[in-house]
């Protein structure tokens, strides 16, 4: 035994506030009091992906081990999207070739997903502009509301901190809505509509 020693009614007692408080559960994810701007809604999502034909790939990566490299194996091989990948280091990437900048496409792209530096991002987000894109797409984790502003101006759609492959899988059936998998397994080829 512990040495201590509680009766019945101790036992069903509510603990005190100090001791509730050291045990309360977390609340809502903290709000970043410096982003002021709102992204588009779920269903602006969904319309923005069912439109799209085309994605560029901006800071494509050969390396396996980077996200840039997963979103682009996905897009290339569970969407419809004509999937062009952007990067000047590289001119290859998973058997595709790869374009130096924005403006070497041969196509105006739809979407352009960015995998960049924080730093970069209003510069790619004119680049976008200069190439005729609908939408900017900065992947998770990149939020930049200077390039959003600069892309908005020019009529772009923007979406920040989301990723595209999640999104894309979302709508599509390959994740639950809450983003995991939906843990179903089938041989079956699913119809992907545009």
């Amino acid at each position: 035994m512990s040495g201590i020693e509680t009766t019945a009614a101790d036992a069903c007692a509510l603990p005190n506030a100090q001791d509730a408080a050291a045990c309360a559960l977390p609340g809502p994810a903290p709000v970043h009091p410096d982003r002021t701007w709102t992204g588009p809604g779920q269903q602006q999502r969904f319309g923005i992906l069912r439109r799209a034909r085309s994605v560029a790939i901006v800071g494509a990566s050969n390396n396996p081990a980077r996200a840039s490299y997963f979103v682009a194996t996905y897009l290339l091989s569970s969407t419809a999207y004509d999937v062009y990948l952007v990067n000047p280091r590289e001119s290859e990437i998973l058997g595709q070739p790869v374009y130096a900048s924005l403006a070497d496409l041969p196509v105006v792209p739809d979407i352009v997903d960015v995998f960049r530096r924080h730093d970069d991002l209003p510069g790619v987000a004119q680049e976008a502009i200069e190439a005729g894109a609908q939408t900017l797409w900065l992947q998770l984790g990149s939020w930049n509301e200077d390039a959003a502003a600069i892309a908005e101006s020019a009529g772009l759609s923007v979406v920040m901190d989301r990723c595209i492959k999640i999104e894309h899988a979302r709508f599509h059936g390959g994740l639950h809505l809450a983003g995991f998998d939906t843990g179903v397994i089938s041989s079956r080829r699913q119809l992907l509509a545009r």
